[in-house]
């Protein structure tokens, strides 16, 4: 028998719909799944197959025309820019394809950046990032 895991992101019949002018692109189609703790997922598929646009939704990022995600248990389908920043903020991380990194930073000045609005202070941060670059 096993443990019951903490469902963290799912996904309940998603769809993403984009327009524009009169046409009308459906990116997805009533996706349904759960990643819970200790997942490791892969998410696979031809050019245009809507993985950016899946990532989007899991990362909150983009919200669906259509379905629910939860968060932990939160329906996060409808929440403010605000709220959905804080989620962000306080309990994701990404790694983008491109690293988004600020040229006029150092490398360390790039890493510690996320830290300063979650209100770390400087010397606990100088620490995280030493660590993080080991």
């Amino acid at each position: 028998m096993t443990a019951s895991r903490k469902v963290l992101i799912e996904l309940v019949n998603v769809s993403k719909e984009y327009k524009v002018g009169e046409i009308r692109t459906t990116a997805l189609k009533e996706v349904s799944f759960r990643i819970c703790e200790g997942d490791l997922v892969a998410i696979m598929g031809p050019s245009g197959s809507g993985k950016t646009t899946l990532l989007n939704m899991v990362g909150l990022l983009d919200k669906p025309t259509h379905g629910k995600i939860f968060f932990e248990g939160r329906d996060v389908s409808r929440l403010s820019d605000k709220e959905l920043a804080y989620l962000r903020n306080s309990k994701l991380g990404f790694v983008f394809q491109t690293f988004n990194l600020v040229n006029r930073l150092t490398v360390f000045e790039n890493i510690e950046m996320p830290l300063i609005p979650k209100g770390v202070p400087r010397s606990i941060r100088a620490e995280m990032v030493k660590e993080a670059l080991l």
